[in-house]
């Protein structure tokens, strides 16, 4: 997960904004099931 990504799940945990929770949500699951071109890929692969 990105360290932006985090911040902000942390940052709205911690004022309890299930609104902004629920879109990080999404944003997550979005950005892990999208198809990563082969430098994302291995660049994930060397973390």
């Amino acid at each position: 997960m990105p360290q932006w990504l985090c911040n902000q799940l942390m940052r709205a945990f911690h004022k309890k904004d299930s609104r902004q929770i629920k879109l990080l949500n999404e944003c997550w699951y979005f950005y892990r099931n999208k198809p990563a071109s082969s430098s994302q890929r291995n660049i994930e692969n060397e973390i």
